[in-house]
């Protein structure tokens, strides 16, 4: 295990509340536009903005242009690898001595 970095921003991305509802909303549909997540919160579309670019950078999230919208979706692997990360980050096959 080499990247600590990246693991630790997934991990910082993954930290906040309404970061993780976010996450768990992506993953019930292909996408969805900023108007269809902000219905779900009490915050504004600058703060929205700022936990999807955090979500982003942490390659969680794929952001798509339509027209005035944005659209989020998961990145498509990103489960899949993630469980990877943990996997070799947290259980270590122990040697016979």
């Amino acid at each position: 295990m080499e990247n600590y970095e990246q693991i630790a921003t997934i991990m910082k991305a993954l930290a906040d509340p309404k970061r993780l509802k976010i996450v768990d909303l992506l993953s019930t549909a292909d996408s969805l536009c900023a108007c269809e997540v902000l219905e779900h919160f009490d915050f504004t579309q600058p703060t929205l903005s700022h936990h999807m670019k955090l979500l982003e950078k942490a390659g969680i999230v794929k952001v798509t242009k339509k027209s005035q919208w944005h659209h989020y979706a998961l990145q498509e692997d990103f489960v899949e690898d993630f469980l990877v990360i943990l996997k070799e980050l947290l259980i270590k096959e122990k040697s016979i001595s």
